[in-house]
């Protein structure tokens, strides 16, 4: 989970003097100390932690803080601001050109991931009504052009190849009229890495830069790396003047220090983050988000947008309305259970809920839930079309029920909790008809489709 260490030590600092009626400048110095030691586990670069700490300790320390009814709030204000300055202030988007191709190149070093994040960023940008076209330039490393060419079909993007015989220049050029003479208006330049910075590496990423005028350069880090993805992006910056980063395996790293320090020491923003395995698992960063969800504040912006890509929304409506009418049924059910698993592992989902403490989500096995999901999923497709469409037929048949359970490899007891748990919702959805009628909250609610949104 990304920034856990230091997300858990954070609030337990800040819930320590939430708790107290009003501060002293004791208790903001223990604070801060606690703070820094937090900054310096978490791998956040020192001069970094030294001037977040003193720009912290200065705010607080000011009459707004201490002579504030609600000294503690005002605390979690002033680090989420700082935080979020830290961490670029507001998020930076990817730059398109008006009219013609937005040239886009990817480096780092070897490992970090460049070639699968160009995927990831080629889908985001898909999504989001372009036309890439991603392009293999690195043509020393074994098997770098193939892996491209699966990547790009796994998420139908064109590939554009010219063999590893000819020079990484002479392809990205190349790469312009390809792209032109395909519709394409986004070209994403995936160049090779290398096992450390040197000048060769340097110098042909300045010819490709030379030979295309890229609108963006994202240097690609892994965030599990630390403190030498930091390094790695001063030296980038300093040679090719990047335009953003894109970190990395952030979902994996519970420190986060590279995501803390980057901004920072190069001055140039991160404007994708990295998060999972999948090739959607790419997000914009947004640092505002970010500094809330270290704080324990949540992100529901996130949330809401995942839903609104995830779901259907006229699925969702005719849910909701089926279940108002009391015409709701286990194929239903079984939607709205589907819908809710596009979110995501409910690991992540928790994450951006407001309130759920870092140190509460710590080793908590999410797994357990969704493995009674797919359980439910595996009794349920074990029912006939008649019994899915009318419940009661099965809730009045032991043999029904045995059949269901040996087909669905689960108990009786089981399939019974499902039509229970059915039964309940239906009679809550009953009541809530009955308390509020069309018109009201709920009915309202049940008109745009937002009960079949809800985690059934």
């Amino acid at each position: 989970m990304a920034f856990e260490g230091l997300a858990s030590k954070l609030q337990d600092t800040i819930k320590k003097l939430k708790g107290k009626g009003k501060l002293s400048e004791k208790d903001i110095k223990e604070a801060m100390r606690e703070v820094k030691l937090a900054l310096l586990e978490a791998d956040v670069n020192y001069k970094v932690v030294k001037d977040f700490v003193k720009s912290v300790s200065e705010k607080c320390l000011g009459d707004e803080v201490m002579g504030s009814l609600t000294p503690g709030q005002q605390v979690v204000k002033i680090v989420n601001e700082q935080l979020t300055e830290l961490m670029g202030t507001t998020d930076k988007p990817i730059e398109f050109v008006n009219n013609g191709i937005t040239m886009i190149m990817l480096v780092g070093l070897q490992g970090a991931g460049k070639t699968t994040m160009a995927g990831k960023l080629a889908l985001n940008l898909r999504k989001n009504n372009k036309k890439p076209l991603l392009v293999a330039c690195d043509v020393y490393r074994p098997a770098a052009i193939k892996q491209l060419q699966v990547v790009g079909k796994s998420i139908d993007v064109p590939v554009f190849t010219m063999g590893d015989k000819n020079s990484p220049v002479d392809i990205a050029k190349a790469s312009i009229e390809h792209a032109k003479s395909n519709g394409c208006n986004v070209v994403i330049v995936d160049t090779a890495g290398r096992l450390h910075i040197d000048e060769t590496l340097m110098g042909e990423l300045e010819d490709i830069k030379a030979a295309i005028n890229p609108k963006e350069i994202l240097l690609v880090v892994d965030a599990m790396t630390g403190q030498d993805a930091v390094n790695v992006a001063e030296s980038f910056n300093n040679t090719l003047d990047i335009t953003g980063v894109v970190v990395t395996k952030l979902d994996g790293d519970t420190r986060g220090g590279a995501a803390l320090s980057i901004k920072a020491i190069t001055g140039k923003p991160i404007k994708y983050a990295g998060m999972g395995e999948k090739m959607s698992d790419l997000e914009v960063f947004h640092p505002e988000r970010m500094a809330s969800r270290i704080l324990g504040m949540g992100d529901v912006l996130s949330l809401i947008e995942k839903a609104q890509a995830a779901i259907d929304e006229e699925k969702a409506a005719e849910l909701g309305n089926r279940m108002m009418n009391q015409d709701f049924n286990l194929e239903d059910f079984l939607e709205a259970m589907n819908q809710m698993k596009n979110l995501g592992p409910m690991g992540k989902i928790m994450e951006m809920m407001p309130g759920m403490n870092a140190k509460e989500l710590q080793g908590v096995d999410f797994s357990q839930g969704e493995k009674q999901m797919a359980k439910i999923e595996a009794i349920v497709h074990s029912m006939t079309t008649k019994e899915r469409r009318n419940p009661s037929l099965v809730s009045n048949s032991p043999s029904r029920k045995k059949r269901i359970a040996d087909g669905s490899g689960s108990t009786i007891q089981a399939v019974n909790k499902v039509l229970k748990d059915f039964e309940m919702m239906k009679k809550m959805m009953k009541q809530m008809k009955g308390m509020t009628g069309k018109g009201g909250k709920f009915g309202k609610m049940a008109k745009k489709g937002l009960f079949g949104k809800l985690p059934f």
